[in-house]
């Protein structure tokens, strides 16, 4: 499985990318637009990502808007529902509102921070990739 952490903090990076090395390429970056350009190019190499994990709050570009630009880039690209990036989304607040919404923008789950080993698992086992 290929897999992008997209998380503006190291410590959350860090810690996403020890619990999911075990199941994939695991690929962190820092920010928004460097989670763009990097999904961009996996399209254009076709070798698209399988599991996305998205922070909803970061000082470029925040997690809503990077994954509003994933999903137009998967459909402008041709890719079906079934087969693009599952994303789950990383928030460290309940902010329900932002949830919903990425929800219904197309994101296929989400956690808060601090999250765990199990949670996380959790998460995966629920979108088939564990």
């Amino acid at each position: 499985m290929k897999i992008m952490i997209v998380d503006d903090e190291r410590v959350s990076r860090i810690k996403m990318q020890q619990i999911l090395k075990g199941y994939g390429e695991c690929h962190a970056v820092e920010n928004g637009l460097t989670a763009i350009k990097s999904f961009t190019e996996a399209l254009l190499d076709e070798k698209p990502f399988d599991l996305i994990t998205l922070d909803i709050s970061m000082p470029d570009l925040g997690g809503p808007e990077v994954l509003e630009s994933i999903r137009k880039l998967e459909s402008k690209n041709g890719i079906t529902v079934e087969n693009r990036s599952k994303i789950l989304m990383v928030t460290a607040h309940s902010d329900y509102p932002t949830v919903v919404a990425s929800i219904e923008a197309g994101c296929n789950d989400y956690i808060k921070k601090p999250f765990s080993e199990e949670r996380v698992l959790l998460k995966l086992n629920k979108m088939n990739l564990a």
